[in-house]
């Protein structure tokens, strides 16, 4: 068995130990218009990542529930460009803030999606950006009219890819 390898994004070590990482996916044949819907819209998100809903407007709750892990992500808008960008941290509570920000960019013939994703100092990078990379997949797969479970096997090996980044940059 060969190890899958994909297009993973890049992952930046901060001087406070933190990281930055983006992400980015091209979806074609669907606008921003669409993926925007997907981001955003109650029916769309539980599509590709939990059940949940974002209240487009600066300090709009957030709130996004995996409730087969027990995870509640309950946070707010920190900034909104509606059909263009959308950020919230991927917290709730007393954690750590975890902003993401997703930014959407019209492209001939489709949409290009960048994330962005700020893990604190002392979290698992590798594990944040191999997640996030299985939930686009999974965006991609709603985006086409058929939604997938979270693919196991492409976080693993993104995991792994994220980790050898990671190795790299700090020898």
């Amino acid at each position: 068995m060969t190890e899958e390898k994909l297009a993973v994004g890049v992952i930046h070590r901060n001087a406070d130990g933190s990281f930055d990482s983006r992400l980015s996916r091209y979806y074609e044949g669907h606008d921003h218009d669409r993926v925007w819907a997907m981001l955003t819209e109650p029916a769309g998100i539980a599509q590709w990542i939990a059940p949940g809903t974002i209240e487009q407007h600066p300090g709009g709750r957030v709130k996004i529930d995996f409730a087969d892990s027990g995870i509640l992500i309950d946070s707010t808008v920190l900034e909104i460009d509606p059909g263009r960008v959308l950020a919230y941290s991927w917290s709730s509570g007393d954690e750590p803030a975890r902003p993401l920000r997703w930014e959407l960019e019209d492209r001939a013939g489709g949409c290009t999606l960048h994330l962005q994703v700020h893990t604190p100092a002392g979290e698992d990078p590798a594990k944040a950006c191999a997640g996030f990379e299985g939930h686009l997949l999974m965006l991609a797969g709603a985006l086409e009219g058929v939604p997938i479970k979270f693919p196991f096997a492409a976080y693993v090996a993104a995991r792994a890819q994220y980790n050898q980044q990671l190795e790299e940059s700090s020898s």
